[in-house]
């Protein structure tokens, strides 16, 4: 079993930069592929980026390919999402996930466990 907890959200101007992190507990987090995900108000939850147990590989949601990069510290047991030239449009709760089976799926049904959100609100 793993838990989640993001942290490092907030309120921040357009074209401004925030850092999320994702503490894990438990002795595994290297086995785990791990997701950030977002929901804003009234839609449903999508894709943002995804990395892989070592770290080596990444994939992004076309929205925010180029802006964010995801990382992770296997020895600190943390991801991290580095989000750059933030847009209104980015505001959102943001989620961190973990997934036993394989790296780089979209869909939140393949993430096997969730952290609660951390809110992010980019003004305009």
């Amino acid at each position: 079993q793993v838990q989640l907890v993001e942290s490092g959200g907030g309120l921040v101007q357009a074209g401004d930069s925030l850092r999320l992190s994702c503490a894990a507990s438990g002795r595994t987090f290297s086995s785990y592929a791990m997701g950030w995900f977002r929901q804003a108000p009234g839609k449903e939850r999508e894709f943002v980026a995804s990395i892989s147990w070592s770290g080596g590989s990444t994939s992004y949601a076309n929205s925010v390919k180029g802006r964010f990069t995801i990382s992770r510290d296997n020895a600190k047991n943390t991801v991290f999402l580095q989000m750059n030239s933030l847009k209104p449009e980015d505001t959102a709760v943001y989620y961190c996930a973990a997934d036993r089976i394989y790296y780089g799926r979209t869909s939140p049904r393949d993430y096997d466990y969730w952290g609660q959100g951390t809110q992010v609100t980019v003004s305009s």
